[in-house]
Parts: C-alpha cells; structure tokens; sequence
C-alpha cells in the first residue's frame, strides 16, 4: 500500500465520507425525502384531476344553461311574437268597432239633422202659409170682427201645426 499515491486518499476519503453518509441515515433521508416529493406530486396530480373534472363539470353546468337560455329566449321570442300577433288582431277589432260607433254616430247625427231640417221647412212653410192666409183673411175679412176672427184662426191653425 502506498500512501504517498493521491488516489489512495481520494478512494479512502470517499469511503469515509460514504461511511458518514451510511452512519448518519442519509440514504433513508434522501427515500423519505424522494417519497414525501412523489407522495406531494401525486398528490399535486390527483387535486389536478379532481380540478379538471371540477371545471368540466363546470363546463357542462355553463352549457346546459346556456342551452336552457337561448331554449327559454326562444319560448320568450315566440310567446312575444304570438301576442303581438293577437294584439294585432285585437287593435283592428277595436279599430273596427271604433269605424262602426263613428260611422252609427255619424247616420245618427245625419238623421237628427234631416229631422231638424224637415221640422225647420215645415215651420217655415207653416210661417209662410200662416202669413199667406193671414194676409189673405186681412184682405178678405175687413174690420174688428173679422180680424179676430183671423188672429183665432191663426192661432189654431199653428198650435195644430207645431
């Protein structure tokens, strides 16, 4: 054995050092340590998966209510276009029985206006028959007693008249 060979010192340093290493439980430290970190990964990975499945669940959550939002726009849509639809339908009734009222109204008013008209001719033709007879009875019947009895006449003739 020659201890003035470099080598000879490397190699029993190292078998020292490994010796320390073996004495001081390095080696199951360093397993502990490896399986803590594989322990922390899988971990790590199964909160991975279990946040994965989380979100796709999420995902299909969001679709499906996505899905029951544009089905419930569409209802919406729909149940808007058919009241507008009998809306339509109830405005022009309304405006029909509007036409109608005003137009019954209108042949009502037109009527009282042909009976006010009619009644008006007649008391002008009574005004102007009474005025006729009247002047003609003046002529006719000259003095006192004649004039009375004109004005009785008259007088008769329009209370019958009107």
């Amino acid at each position: 054995m020659d201890f003035s060979d470099p080598t000879f010192w490397v190699a029993g340093s190292f078998l020292v050092f490994v010796g320390i290493l073996l004495w001081k439980g390095v080696p199951k430290l360093l397993g502990e340590m490896l399986d803590a970190r594989a322990e922390e990964i899988r971990s790590q990975i199964e909160e991975a998966k279990n946040l994965r499945d989380e979100a796709e669940q999420m995902l299909h959550d969001y679709q499906r209510k996505q899905r029951d939002a544009e089905k419930e726009a569409a209802e919406i849509l729909a149940r808007a276009e058919e009241d507008a639809k009998i809306m339509t339908e109830a405005a022009k009734g309304d405006i029909a029985n509007m036409v109608e009222r005003r137009t019954k109204a209108a042949e009502e008013k037109i009527a009282q206006a042909e009976a006010s008209a009619v009644k008006e001719v007649q008391a002008t033709a009574v005004d102007v028959a009474v005025n006729a007879a009247t002047a003609v009875l003046a002529d006719t019947l000259k003095g006192k007693a004649g004039k009375e009895l004109a004005n009785a006449a008259i007088e008769d003739v329009e209370t019958k008249l009107h």
